[in-house]
């Protein structure tokens, strides 16, 4: 657009000029939308309409961020998404949208009432109502008869186009495979024995009664849901006990674990994959590990393609697992950025609690709970050593399903681990000095364990409890303190228990702090009974000394300990859960060290003088 002799004008190009006009001709704006009404007052909306779809379907010379129209196609598919679609057309119009981001053919039916999505490998027919309401979806593979996708329903009912388009973009993954179209259906037949022989697997030793969270936590391929129409088959192999205490403190609500999507993709090797279910009768051998037929030629094929277990997330994986699992398949796990193992389970904790600072140079993290002071956690990355080194892992490749149990065992005990180190990560770190706060130092080992240090609450000496992950079900842990040092009334076996019990440091060293508190008051009263039973006189002494011991405790933290910390008690729905779980999960490891408590208090009392068990006893 020009402007000349104060008037507007508009440069017209050959694709755009009106008839009888030449290469280049200048008009003004107003006598351009004077021909245009001219020329189409006379056509019906109709054909307008057909015109602007005729022109949106011409192919794209180069992908929308790079063409001059890109922004203007962005917004249209903006505008799009935002407009309830409340009539045929625009459904339609929407499906048909929708198809072609997703590289998918369109066409609607004779009738104007379905509409097909079509490739050379499946079809989508999704059949409409007159006013645009979503009567059934069908998916046909090639070769197989239609069925009814109840979730590609629910998702077009709803107006999740988003869902929808995501179920598009993994149907056509499934036929990624280099080949023709027989090989890419190869490629399906075989993604479809391995789902027949996970299932299988899913099978056995299964009681009828089995519940979910101890299928994910214990079954041999966890708690497998297969592929319903456009949904692939999944698995969720581990859970939190948070998240198990979640889902109990909120009946009806859909929480869920770490879970793996089963799928086959591409490669640029050739790989025996099998064509047909290899598991035998759903019986195990005489190890207990399923038995397998033989990859003959009749029952496998050599394919430009591998399984993979998908994660919705990376998950962080140490470099030994990762070895582990490439022996396992006999596949190695591609564009792995090796890092600092702790660094990755920080970043990914910070970015699962939703902060918005993902960087991991800082290493204090402020941990609050209720009805104690807040906790402060150092962690240590440990100095650059390849045992401790690891990488974001999105998928892993395999051929067989018999490497599935194995794999999901690695990454079962992974995710336990991680889950213990990032119960010290929060989006809170330390901006000021808080004489209030416990510190704690959490330093790694070699494989899963590792070790937190804290200031003993009754001493100025180191206290260090050791932390070994054996498997995802058998957590070790020890207690180490100085030998001129009092006990803190907490076992190796208490600690263990209290530790698989909750899958959290900081709730475990909240409750040793409690023993130890607990020990401390409990040996300062008889103290102060037999002192006043043998000499009166003293009485304001004993006192004196038992408010100097309250003092102390409360400089190493602990006079909170039986008080509610007002400031650490959360407003917000999610922080009451969090507190309510914190305090349920507290008193079931208070129950379960009742015996210990008894055992070492009566160490206690039977280490104390004749003189003072006597006055005890006659006290009583």
């Amino acid at each position: 657009m020009e402007e000349r002799g104060g008037q507007q004008q508009l440069l017209l190009f050959p694709f755009c000029r009106p008839q009888g006009m030449g290469a280049v001709a200048v008009i003004s704006t107003n006598a351009l939308m004077e021909q245009l009404y001219l020329k189409y007052q006379q056509r019906p909306w109709t054909e307008t309409l057909k015109l602007v779809h005729f022109c949106m379907d011409k192919p794209r010379p180069s992908p929308i961020s790079n063409a001059p129209d890109g922004p203007l196609l962005s917004c249209m598919e903006k505008l799009q998404r935002t407009l309830n679609d409340k009539s045929l057309f625009s459904v339609m119009n929407r499906l048909e949208s929708l198809a072609k981001q997703k590289g998918l053919n369109s066409h609607v039916s004779p009738s104007g009432t379905a509409c097909y999505i079509t490739s050379n490998m499946f079809y989508i027919e999704v059949q409409l109502e007159k006013d645009g309401r979503v009567m059934d979806v069908k998916l046909a593979h090639l070769g197989e008869a239609p069925v009814i996708c109840d979730d590609l329903v629910q998702h077009l009912r709803m107006k999740n186009y988003d869902a929808f388009g995501k179920i598009l973009e993994d149907l056509s993954n499934l036929y990624q495979i280099p080949g023709n179209s027989e090989m890419k259906a190869k490629g399906y037949l075989a993604l479809q024995s391995l789902e027949k022989d996970l299932y299988s697997m899913s099978l056995l030793h299964r009681s009828q009664d089995v519940n979910r969270i101890t299928e994910v936590l214990h079954g041999k391929v966890g708690h497998l849901v297969p592929r319903t129409g456009g949904t692939p088959m999944n698995i969720e192999f581990y859970i939190s006990p948070y998240q198990i205490l979640e889902a109990e403190l909120n009946p009806g609500s859909l929480v869920c674990g770490t879970k793996a999507v089963v799928t086959v993709e591409g490669t640029d090797t050739l790989h025996r994959l099998p064509l047909s279910p290899l598991l035998v009768d759903s019986q195990a051998g005489e190890d207990g590990n399923p038995t397998f037929l033989p990859l003959t030629n009749e029952l496998s094929m050599d394919l430009s393609a591998c399984f993979l277990l998908k994660f919705h997330q990376p998950i962080p994986l140490s470099l030994s697992n990762i070895e582990e699992i490439q022996m396992l398949t006999g596949i190695q796990i591609t564009a792995l950025k090796l890092a600092p193992l702790y660094e990755l389970i920080i970043q990914s904790a910070l970015k699962e609690k939703g902060s918005e600072d993902l960087s991991t140079h800082k290493s204090c993290f402020i941990v609050s709970l209720p009805d104690c002071p807040k906790h402060s956690y150092f962690i240590n990355k440990g100095p650059e050593k390849s045992n401790l080194a690891g990488a974001l892992v999105n998928k892993i490749p395999f051929t067989h399903p018999k490497c599935v149990p194995a794999v999901i065992e690695i990454l079962r005990h992974q995710m336990a681990y991680n889950s213990l180190i990032s119960s010290c990560v929060s989006d809170k770190c330390i901006n000021e000095d808080d004489s209030e706060l416990l510190y704690f130092e959490v330093t790694p080992h070699k494989n899963t364990s590792f070790s937190v240090f804290f200031i003993h609450p009754m001493r100025e000496n180191l206290a260090c409890v050791t932390i070994d992950v054996v498997t995802s079900r058998e957590v070790q842990c020890s207690l180490h303190l100085h030998p001129q040092d009092p006990t803190l009334n907490s076992s190796d076996g208490f600690i263990s228990r209290s530790v698989k019990c909750c899958m959290s440091v900081p709730v475990v060293m909240r409750a040793i702090f409690r023993n130890a508190a607990k020990v401390g008051a409990d040996s300062e009263t008889q103290g102060t009974e037999v002192d006043t039973k043998q000499k009166p006189k003293l009485q304001c002494e004993q006192i004196i000394d038992s408010n100097s011991l309250e003092e102390s405790l409360s400089v190493a933290g602990q006079q909170d300990l039986v008080k509610t910390n007002k400031e650490s008690v959360p407003d917000s729905p999610e922080q009451r859960l969090s507190t309510a779980k914190l305090e349920t999960l507290g008193d079931e490891m208070e129950k379960s060290n009742t015996t210990v408590n008894t055992e070492t208090l009566s160490r206690v009392e039977g280490s104390n003088s004749t003189a003072s068990t006597e006055a005890v006893m006659q006290d009583k």
